[in-house]
């Protein structure tokens, strides 16, 4: 898995856990709808930290929390 998908997965995941559409996400964080669905849909490979921090914020999670998954452990080589 690449840091895209998994960043993908985990918001997937935790609109889940929050019982939360990926439009709601959108209207609480302030991201926009086009930015959320470039990410999921993997047209966006590398979104910043700005925007994850942005997500974190409308989920009432931490930056930390956000990547405090085992999604993130033993990601692919992003340099090839």
């Amino acid at each position: 898995m690449n840091i895209g998908e998994a960043v993908k997965e985990r918001i997937l995941e935790l609109c889940q856990e929050q019982n939360i559409s990926i439009n709601k996400l959108c209207n609480m964080s302030g991201v926009t709808q086009s930015t959320v669905n470039n990410i999921i849909s993997g047209r966006n490979r590398s979104a910043t930290v700005s925007t994850i921090k942005k997500l974190c914020d409308g989920l009432g999670i931490t930056i930390e929390e956000f990547f405090h998954s085992d999604l993130f452990k033993d990601l692919e080589q992003e340099l090839k």
